[in-house]
């Protein structure tokens, strides 16, 4: 008998006529062969990260290695015809370039001798007799291992097996013990070939390391601005509101201000002569840019929208009624970020084991370089769809955790007796039903993105070839695509929404959830959109607090000469901290709204059909409908007093 009902349920639900929604009440196993093609490609992940694990180096790029094959600090095995390679390295940990004032790069290799040493010179060195006696008392010797400290001076061929004179004082790098120049001069050119030239991730790891302690300040900053907004939108007001809008009107046209202030003294009172100060000044003309465009949109809504304030504090007060319920849901993003840091922490992990996975070849001099395995540009194409699809699948795992709590808590009958860990209850529903149905909408996510990383691939690689009909054919396709992840992203969260109520696959759930929203769309846009904008406004704020920070703490370092990279770190980070926390706001907002219209196509409000929905939730929505109503119809009205007095002929 019970064979034969799911066979009855599951034909009534492939008949043609219109769905009748059933919240909780039928499950099955959705969308059960994109689960396995999701553990199928993570099967190929594994893989690669093994073949990182036996194929891979990462010791070359954590503690660096010389010329000849020899890993800093380690001791190491010969390369066969380097006859200066298999040296023990063990108290040598520090990487030396013997040309540091004037490196160059040649086929995406440094045209400069390295070596390891003991230890970097920490004071000038003028003359070959400074290098032997740094050598003599520090044991660390700067020239060719083939060369003796004692014929520092007399080997006539001690200029090309030297360091280029003067040899400018060191500090070791934090993390990576590269010796970097410090004299102003020297460090400008160093960086400019060592960050600039080759490699981005350098780049952000030299801006990062240098001003670590300020960079991890303003995380902390972010993480405590973003808590205080999530404790804000959960015990809001109106006097709150009012509070909450004018800090970010000021922090707007606060941080727009000083931005461009910023710009017009880096043009007028500094020296743009060096790489680093230019890139500086851009960076500032790119970051005012935007802030000043943002600033104008974001008021020109604000000065619209201010009239449904009051509103906007019953929306949220019927969100934050949803919330006590469950109030673990506020800490949904905590775990989420938690694993999603693991995964990232992890797969960083392996891209740098592939990247130093490679054979070592000897050229000209007896020096040694790695060429990379075949294949390895593949996996790394592979291992990035990995890291796009794998993060995306953890972040809709959050949102369809959250949206089955809410929906468990809405269809309830009795208020008064909520149901026991809808948390864990929605969770385990996801791990035992949903798991495919949270892989395809990823999966279609990650389609929507990755012709966006190959247009900004072939964008860089065709640097030199650009034209301006070009440049708009790229714009314009990475504005389409761009549009297509926004669509694809909000069709799969409500998607989510539908799967947690009907326990339908993605397709029939994303069809399911397009008929119901056009039929009553009229009631949902206007609330749902100004609740995601206040929590739009709250993420603003965050990032605005923490620019600030950033600006104050970095453009007054005369230490730190590149500082715009962490800058845009830690407003990227602040952003992505205070979206992560107050996602949850606008999950529930989404859930709220969407289980009403299903509440209201499923019931009438009679004794044998009541609302699941609580009276409060129900006026408010009657309320806002009939605000948006009346706007409406005034707006009409002064359409048809405009057409009305338009000129007419005179008739004599």
């Amino acid at each position: 008998m019970q064979c034969l009902g799911a066979e009855y349920l599951v034909s009534a639900e492939r008949t043609p006529r219109q769905r009748e929604w059933r919240p909780q009440i039928y499950r099955k196993c959705t969308d059960k062969t994109w689960l396995f093609l999701f553990f199928l490609f993570w099967t190929g992940l594994v893989f690669i990260m093994g073949y990182s694990v036996v194929a891979g180096a990462t010791g070359r790029l954590l503690f660096g290695y010389d010329s000849f094959g020899n890993v800093c600090g380690k001791k190491n095995s010969p390369v066969e015809g380097a006859p200066l390679s298999g040296q023990d390295m063990t108290t040598k940990k520090h990487v030396f370039f013997m040309n540091s004032c004037n490196l160059e790069v040649k086929d995406v290799r440094q045209d400069s001798i390295v070596l390891c040493v003991s230890s970097c010179p920490e004071e000038q060195l003028d003359t070959l007799e400074d290098v032997q006696r740094f050598a003599n008392n520090s044991g660390s010797f700067l020239c060719v291992y083939s060369l003796n400290s004692f014929n520092y001076t007399r080997n006539p061929k001690a200029d090309s097996l030297c360091p280029r004179l003067p040899v400018p004082p060191s500090k070791s790098f934090p993390l990576f013990n590269r010796c970097i120049p410090q004299t102003p001069e020297c460090y400008s050119l160093f960086a400019s070939v060592l960050i600039n030239d080759v490699d981005t991730l350098h780049r952000i790891l030299s801006g990062i390391m240098s001003e670590r302690d300020t960079v991890l300040g303003l995380c902390i900053l972010a993480l405590a601005l973003s808590l205080a907004m999530m404790f804000t939108f959960r015990f809001i007001s109106t006097l709150l509101v009012h509070i909450f809008i004018s800090l970010v009107i000021l922090g707007l046209l606060f941080v727009c201000g000083v931005l461009w202030w910023l710009y017009y003294d880096y043009t007028n009172g500094l020296s743009i002569e060096l790489d680093t100060e230019r890139e500086n000044m851009k960076c500032l003309l790119g970051f005012a840019i935007v802030s000043t465009v943002i600033t104008a949109v974001l008021l020109v809504l604000i000065f619209v929208l201010r009239k449904r304030i009051e509103l906007t504090v019953e929306l949220f007060q019927v969100t934050n009624k949803a919330i006590n319920s469950s109030p673990f849901l506020l800490l949904q993003p905590l775990w989420t970020f938690v694993v999603l840091i693991f995964f990232w922490v992890l797969w960083v992990a392996v891209l740098l084991s592939l990247g130093t996975a490679g054979a070592a070849r000897v050229i000209e001099g007896g020096q040694v370089e790695y060429k990379p395995f075949w294949g390895i540009r593949y996996m790394w194409w592979y291992h990035l769809i990995g890291l796009i699809w794998t993060s995306e699948f953890i972040l809709a795992c959050q949102h369809m955790t959250v949206a089955g709590a809410v929906v468990t808590c809405y269809f309830n009958r009795n208020k008064n007796d909520p149901p026991d860990h809808p948390i864990l209850s929605s969770l385990s529903i996801l791990c035992c039903y949903h798991q495919g149905t949270v892989v395809k909408g990823s999966f279609l996510i990650t389609l929507a993105r990755i012709p966006r990383i190959i247009l900004m691939y072939i964008y860089n690689t065709l640097k030199e070839k650009r034209n301006a009909w070009s440049k708009c054919v790229f714009r314009c396709c990475f504005c389409c695509f761009w549009s297509l992840d926004k669509y694809l992203r909000h069709l799969s969260q409500d998607a989510y929404i539908t799967t947690a109520i009907n326990g339908t696959d993605f397709c029939t759930s994303a069809r399911d959830t397009l008929k119901i929203l056009s039929r009553n769309s009229s009631q949902l846009t206007s609330i749902n959109c100004f609740g995601d904008f206040i929590i739009f406004l709250g993420k603003v704020l965050v990032v605005c607090f923490t620019v600030f920070g950033g600006l104050m703490a970095f453009n007054y370092n005369p230490a730190l000469q590149m500082w715009t990279i962490p800058l845009l770190l830690v407003a990227f980070f602040g952003y992505f901290v205070a979206h992560s926390f107050l996602s949850v706001f606008e999950t529930v907002l989404d859930v709220l709204f969407l289980c009403f219209v299903i509440d209201l196509e499923t019931n009438d409000g009679s004794s044998g059909k009541p609302y699941f929905m609580d009276q409060e939730l129900l006026s408010f929505v009657k309320r806002s409908s009939k605000l948006n109503d009346t706007r409406v119809e005034r707006d009409r009205n002064s359409l048809r007093n405009e057409e009305g007095t338009e000129l007419q002929p005179t008739v004599r």
